[in-house]
């Protein structure tokens, strides 16, 4: 597994990662520019995901920022005209960095957990919302900024952010761009935990560490059944439960579970 910081072409580190009981620690590190995405930024997060994904020594992922914010979403310096050119077309930022980087966190059959330890805006917001457990800092907030330049909510806030607070209160976010407090963002289950943002960090890890150790393929298929019944129907649903059991069933995670159980022991789990 590579080790040390993700590099720019300039050398200068976009994702700091760290490998640590079991938990791959990433943090977004532009902390001058509120850890903002540029492109190389994106493909740096990308990568990183995959690496999680393809390696049995990751167990849960820790997503966090450097200094005073999480992620301030695009860097808008990236998408500015040159001179008097045309307007650059913003979808292709949103089809080659962001959407990405939701379906991997989707799709990374681990848990992914986000500690939100300032301001999450725009594209930080919904990339905090779409992970699996998120716990932000007291003084975290989280702003649908897209309105207050004429656009329109990406990163799959259109998609999670009406289902998980309802379709009036997800359009107040959306249109009036007004900051919701973490407190506020508990209250309409938006995310998992509030915690002072001096223990910020050390409890995401501890909750982290804590699922790093339990049956990861469990988590893996009960995300992917998760996944699923945004679109399926009832019967569909039932289902694939079905079938995803029947795969749980047969893994040496449950057997152990089993075993345990059986041995009024506390079960360890290998992930497999």
């Amino acid at each position: 597994m590579r080790n040390g910081p993700y590099l720019s072409d300039m050398s200068s580190p976009l994702i700091l990662r760290e490998l640590r009981d079991g938990v791959l620690v990433l943090t977004l590190h532009r902390p001058e520019v509120l850890n903002s995405f540029t492109r190389p930024m994106a493909a740096a997060l990308q990568a990183e995901l995959a690496t999680a994904a393809a390696e049995d020594a990751v167990r849960a992922v820790l997503l966090t920022g450097s200094g005073r914010g999480f992620c301030a979403g695009q860097d808008l310096s990236e998408v500015l005209p040159v001179g008097d050119g045309p307007m650059p077309d913003i979808s292709e930022v949103v089809r080659a960095s962001f959407n990405p980087i939701i379906q991997a966190i989707r799709h990374l059959e681990k848990p992914v957990i986000a500690a939100v330890n300032g301001v999450a805006a725009g594209a930080g917001a919904n990339i905090a919302f779409a992970c699996d457990l998120t716990i932000a800092a007291e003084s975290a907030t989280f702003v649908q900024s897209f309105a207050k330049l004429g656009l329109i909510p990406d990163t799959s806030g259109t998609f999670f952010v009406p289902r998980l607070v309802g379709p009036q209160r997800a359009t107040g976010l959306f249109f009036l761009g007004e900051k919701l407090t973490a407190a506020q963002a508990k209250a309409w289950g938006l995310i998992w935990e509030v915690a002072p943002a001096e223990t910020l960090l050390e409890r995401a890890f501890a909750l982290a560490a804590q699922l790093a150790t339990q049956a990861t393929r469990g988590f893996g298929l009960t995300k992917r059944a998760m996944n699923a019944s945004w679109a399926n129907g009832l019967e569909a649903q039932l289902e694939l439960e079905a079938k995803l059991m029947q795969e749980a069933g047969r893994t040496a995670d449950y057997e152990e579970g089993v075993r345990a159980f059986l041995a009024k022991r506390a079960p360890v789990y290998q992930g497999r």
